[in-house]
């Protein structure tokens, strides 16, 4: 027996396309997806830039603020054991403070520069403050000079502004140097007249154990140290937005340019200057950029296979039809010039014969060229093949004449099922069993089985007759469109050479293989056979 051709494609040693490759994708991505998760990483390095740096100085700051206080408290109380040792606490008669002698030791002398200390009595009132007791004579440039006949500004309003600021500095202080007369130490971070921030410690000052007064310790150099941070925070910022630039540059240069590029190499196509999409340094990305070129040069090479095949097909029509056509012409110009009945007769039955072969002609084109569109139309679903070709065959066993061929099945017991659409496949049967009934003897017969084999394609179906056989160099091509070779003798005009590629479109579209081979008996052909192998339901092929 000669070796089957099957009809799936072996240019490679697996055995699978060069698209069944490409439509596979990584199984490693970052995140589902590398170009998503490259993004996404940029974006992410930059902010976590800028937020880590502010957190940075933001606990910096916390923790500068936090030390300055724990300063001054240190220096309050030293200031405050100093004042007691030295007298300015008197016990005698009464507990009192004793601010001519505070004013001695709260002098610039004692106290640090940019530093201001204040005493209050147990009442709450200022005994002593630094800034009045100081030997510094305190000020600030004065401004520019207005030029003449500008506007001057409006005073009233400048000092209802320092007033409320002055009242509020008055309010908090106040309030700080009430809960430290309680009797516990105060740290706060507060605004003084100037509308400056400021570092305060308020500690009792004690004789014994009774608090005669607060000793309030200030520093104002808050605000340059948060002017400090803010310097610090522009490097973060920076990098941060250098950062932000360098991803915008790369997703333009990885992202946007390559679409640029696909959109053109689209448009080239529409507008039939090409016929399909190659831009080979896309294709070899790795990413969702590269499976999108590789996606469109696909679809483009599809299509433009299918448009080389419907010109071919355009052709092969119009040569088929002008065959017929040509011998309809021929024997209706010879018509008038014959004598004898015998001969119109002959000629007449070639007409008729003309006019079937090309309504059969006509009928396989439109049905093949519906073929897509009812592939796709219908949803595949499981299909009980035993059921199927008991139908068939039951058919041409009711529609049989006399000196019809028979047609025999043979299948097994158990359902044999597979995915598919009953109409195709049903066409695909009565092919098969027409074109072997055109090619058996009186007499013969054509047998169909039905059988499960151990196959990775495991439901086979088989259609042999009793006729000449295939020659061998021609068992791969009678699957081709309007192939119309046949033996001398056999009845002409009855095939219109479609029916076997008609077959093989739709076994392939169920995911099957088709391929004929002869049937050999004692070294001779004894007719011909074709093999339908389709995946089980629940298997793939």
């Amino acid at each position: 027996m000669a070796s089957a051709t099957a009809t799936a494609r072996a240019d490679r040693p697996d055995g699978r396309e060069p698209d069944e490759e490409r439509v596979r994708r990584p199984l490693f991505r970052f995140g589902g997806s590398r170009l998503g998760g490259f993004i996404l990483a940029l974006n992410l390095l930059s902010l976590l830039i800028l937020f880590g740096g502010a957190l940075l100085l933001n606990e910096w700051s916390k923790g500068l603020v936090g030390a300055r206080q724990e300063s001054l408290t240190v220096q309050a109380e030293l200031l405050a054991n100093v004042l007691r040792e030295e007298g300015v606490t008197r016990g005698e008669p009464t507990p009192e403070l004793d601010p001519i002698r505070a004013s001695l030791w709260l002098t610039d002398r004692f106290i640090p520069a940019g530093q201001r200390v204040r005493l209050y009595d147990i009442n709450g009132l200022l005994l002593v403050d630094s800034y009045q007791v100081t030997e510094a004579i305190g000020g600030r440039p004065l401004p520019d000079a207005h030029s003449a006949g500008s506007p001057t500004d409006d005073g009233a309003a400048a000092k209802l502004v320092s007033e409320r600021r002055i009242a509020r500095a008055d309010s908090e202080l106040a309030a700080e140097v009430s809960a430290a007369l309680e009797g516990a130490p105060q740290a706060t971070l507060r605004r003084n007249e100037s509308g400056d921030r400021v570092v305060s410690v308020s500690i009792p000052v004690r004789h014994v154990r009774q608090v005669l007064g607060v000793l309030t310790v200030e520093s104002g150099d808050v605000d340059e140290i948060l002017s400090a941070q803010r310097r610090a925070l522009v490097p973060f910022a920076l990098v941060a937005l250098g950062v932000n630039l360098v991803a915008s540059l790369l997703l333009h240069l990885f992202v946007a340019r390559p679409i640029m590029r696909l959109s053109a190499a689209a448009d080239q196509v529409k507008l039939q200057r090409a016929r399909a999409i190659s831009l080979p340094d896309l294709e070899d990305r790795k990413d969702e950029i590269g499976d999108l070129a590789r996606s469109l040069e696909s679809m483009t090479d599809t299509l433009s296979t299918r448009m080389d095949a419907i010109e071919r097909f355009a052709a092969d029509v119009s040569h088929e039809i002008k065959n017929p056509l040509t011998s309809i012409r021929s024997a209706l110009e010879t018509l008038p010039l014959v004598k004898t009945d015998a001969h119109r007769e002959k000629l007449t039955a070639l007409l008729q014969q003309d006019v079937r072969r090309l309504d059969r002609l006509i009928t396989d084109i439109s049905n093949a060229s519906r073929l897509d569109a009812e592939l796709s139309r219908d949803r595949p679903r499981p299909i009980t093949l035993n059921q199927l070709l008991t139908d068939i065959v039951g058919v041409y066993d009711t529609t049989a004449k006399p000196g019809d061929i028979p047609v025999l099945l043979q299948a097994p017991e158990t359902p044999l099922r597979v995915m598919g659409r009953d109409g195709p496949l049903g066409q695909v049967f009565r092919n098969l069993i027409d074109n072997a009934r055109s090619f058996s003897p009186s007499g013969g017969a054509v047998r169909v089985s039905l059988e499960e084999t151990a196959d990775d394609l495991p439901v086979r179906v088989r259609v042999e007759d009793q006729g000449p056989g295939i020659p061998p160099e021609n068992l791969e091509t009678v699957f081709e469109r309007f192939y119309t070779s046949r033996p001398q003798g056999a009845k002409f005009g009855s095939n219109s050479g479609l029916g076997l590629s008609i077959v093989r479109q739709i076994v392939e579209a169920h995911g099957g293989r088709v391929h004929a081979e002869n049937q050999m008996q004692d070294g001779r052909v004894v007719g011909a056979r074709f093999e339908i192998l389709f995946p089980a339901v629940g298997r793939r092929a």
